[in-house]
C-alpha cells in the first residue's frame, strides 16, 4: 500500500508494497500472458506456504478483542478477487468489494482521501477509485508487472514501481495520465517518498539496492547497496531516515537520507520481513514477517526489535492509522485483516477479506487551501497620492493554517510604504508573512504604492502564495492581481 505523504508529517504513507506476489496457482496468470515469475520468487513462495501452514496461526488463534479507536475508511486489495474492499475502521467491518484490475498488488489513498489507486500487477494497469461513490474509473496503463505505489504529500503525483520493467511510472492525479518511466534497479517493489516530497526511495528486490529519485527532475540517483532481498521502504515522519526490509537476512536496514549512507541492519526476529510502516510520532517501526506469520515492533530510537506479534497466515502488508493507535495487517492465506493496538502490541478481532494483498488507510495529513485575494483602492490628492493594496489570505480549509507567506510584485520602478506588520519590501517585491488562520477566516495585510506626476497608464500588481503550512491542496487560487488605470494623480480607476 501506503502512500507516502508528508507531514503529519507523514504517517507513511505511502505507501507501498507487501512482498513478492503470492506464488500462486496457474489460475492467477492472466489469460494469454506468460508466467513471469523468477526462480527466486518461486522458492520464496514455497518457503512462505510451508512456513504459513506450519505455524498454523489463524484468525481464531488471535488474542481476544481489545478496544480500538480507529475511525474512517480504509481499502484492502484482493489479489484473487481482483477487487478493492472498503473497511469501516470504527465498526471493524468490510463493505462491498469494488472491481479493479487483474491481480491487485498495491494500493494507496491520496492525502485528501478522495481517490484510492489500485495497482494491478496482472494487467499492467492502475485503477483509480472515487472514494465518495466507490466507483472505479478508467484504468491507467503503466509498466510491466506494476507492484508498489506511493503518492506525493501534495497529492499531485502517484509513483508506481514496475517490477518486470525495472522502472517507476509517475501518474498525474489531476488527469490520471501516466508520464515517462524512470529507470531504476532490477525488479523494484517498495517505494516511499520523503515528507517534503523531494525524494522517492525505491527498493530493487532483485538488485540488492535502493534507488533514490529526485522527483522535481525525475532523475534517478546512484543506487545505494543494502544487501540481497530489499523489499519495502518506510521513511520517518521527520524525513531523516529511510528503512528497508530485506527478505534475505531477515533484517531492516536504516539509510540516512541526508547522505544516503547505510547503517547497521536490525534483526527482526521474524522470517521474510516484507512490508514496513512507521507510527506518526516516529517512535515505532512495524514490519510484517511473511513466513513466520508475525509482525515485529522496532523501537526507532534504539534500533531494537521487540517481541514479534502473532497475526494471521502470510502477512503481506500493513499500515498505521493517522492517530497512531492501530496497525492493520493483511493476512493473505487467513483471508483476514488484523488490527494491532500500538499501545499494547496486542491484536484485536480480525476483519474478513478474501485474499487481502495490500491495504491503504486515510493518512490524516492536514491540508488548508489558501485563497489569495488582492484589492486596490486609490487615495488621491496633490500632496501625497497613493494606491492602497490589501493582500488577503483566506483559509477555505479544511484544516487551520499554521503559517503562510504571500508576495506582491510591483511594477518596475515602484516601491511600497506603510507596510503592515509582517511585511517587508525588497526591490519591487513585497513579502508578507501570516500566522495562524482558522478554517473559514481571512487575514489582511496592506501596503501603499505612491503615485507621482509620471505615474500614468496601468499600474498592475500581482500576488502569489509562495509557502504555507499545512499543505495547500489547491494551487488554482494561489494567485491574484489588481490593475489600476492612472489618468492623473487626481483621477484613477481601480476594479
Amino acid at each position: 500500500m501506503r502512500s507516502t505523504v508528508s507531514a503529519r508529517p507523514a504517517a507513511q504513507a505511502g505507501l507501498s508494497p507487501h512482498g513478492p506476489r503470492p506464488a500462486a496457482l496457474p489460475a492467477l496468470t492472466a489469460p494469454g500472458k506468460p508466467l513471469r515469475r523468477r526462480v527466486t520468487a518461486l522458492l520464496m513462495a514455497a518457503i512462505t506456504l510451508l512456513a504459513s501452514f506450519a505455524a498454523g496461526v489463524t484468525a481464531s488463534a488471535l488474542a481476544p478483542a481489545v478496544a480500538f479507536a480507529a475511525t474512517g475508511t480504509g481499502y484492502v486489495a484482493s489479489i484473487i478477487d481482483n477487487t478493492a474492499t472498503p473497511i469501516d475502521l470504527a465498526a471493524g467491518t468490510a463493505g462491498t468489494p469494488i472491481a479493479a484490475g487483474f491481480q491487485p498488488a498495491g494500493i494507496a489513498l491520496t492525502p485528501d482521501g478522495g481517490t484510492v489507486y489500485v495497482v494491478n500487477g496482472g494487467d499492467d494497469t492502475v485503477t483509480p477509485i472515487d472514494t465518495a461513490t466507490n466507483t472505479a474509473g478508467t484504468a491507467i496503463t503503466v509498466g510491466s508487472r506494476p507492484f508498489g505505489i506511493a503518492i506525493t504529500p501534495d497529492g499531485a503525483t502517484a509513483y508506481v514501481t514496475n517490477s518486470d520493467a525495472s522502472s517507476v511510472t509517475p501518474i498525474t492525479t489531476a488527469t490520471n495520465t501516466a508520464g515517462s518511466a524512470i529507470a531504476v534497479g532490477f525488479a523494484p517493489h517498495g517505494i516511499a517518498i520523503t515528507p517534503d516530497g523531494a525524494t522517492a526511495y525505491v527498493a530493487n528486490s532483485a538488485g540488492a539496492s535502493v534507488t533514490p529519485i529526485t522527483l522535481a527532475s525525475g532523475t534517478a540517483g546512484t543506487a545505494i547497496a543494502v544487501g540481497s532481498g530489499p523489499e519495502d521502504v518506510a521513511i520517518t515522519p521527520d524525513g531523516a531516515t529511510a528503512y528497508v526490509s530485506r527478505t534475505i537476512g531477515n533484517t531492516v536496514t536504516p539509510i540516512t537520507v541526508a547522505t544516503n549512507t547505510v547503517g547497521t541492519p536490525i534483526a527482526t526476529g521474524g522470517s521474510l520481513p516484507t512490508a514496513l510502516a512507521i507510527t506518526p510520532n516516529g517512535a515505532t517501526l512495524y514490519t510484517a514477517n511473511r513466513a513466520s506469520n508475525t509482525v515485529t515492533p522496532i523501537t526507532i530510537a534504539t534500533g531494537t526489535a521487540g517481541t514479534p506479534i502473532a497475526v494471521g497466515s502470510s502477512p503481506r502488508d500493513l499500515a498505521v492509522t493517522a492517530d497512531g493507535t492501530t496497525v492493520y495487517v493483511t493476512n493473505l492465506f487467513s483471508n483476514t485483516v488484523t488490527p494491532i493496538s500500538t499501545a499494547t502490541n496486542t491484536t484485536g478481532t480480525s476483519i474478513t477479506v478474501n485474499r487481502p494483498s495490500a491495504i491503504a488507510l486515510p493518512t490524516g495529513v492536514p491540508t488548508a487551501d489558501i485563497d489569495v485575494n488582492l484589492a486596490a483602492q486609490p487615495h488621491l490628492g496633490i500632496l501625497v497620492p497613493y494606491l492602497k493594496y490589501t493582500l488577503s489570505a483566506a483559509n477555505t480549509g479544511p484544516d487551520p493554517v499554521t503559517s503562510a507567506t504571500l508576495t506582491a510584485t510591483l511594477p518596475a520602478g515602484a516601491t511600497a510604504t506603510n507596510l503592515s506588520p509582517g511585511c517587508s519590501i525588497a526591490a519591487t517585491t513585497v513579502t508578507c508573512t501570516y500566522g495562524a488562520i482558522a478554517n473559514g477566516a481571512s487575514v489582511d495585510k496592506s501596503f501603499r504604492v505612491p503615485l507621482s506626476l509620471l505615474s500614468l497608464g496601468n499600474v498592475t500588481v500581482t500576488a502569489a502564495r509562495t509557502t504555507s503550512a499545512p499543505n495547500d491542496p489547491n494551487p488554482a487560487n494561489d494567485n491574484a492581481s489588481a490593475t489600476c488605470t492612472v489618468i492623473s494623480i487626481i483621477l484613477v480607476t481601480c476594479p
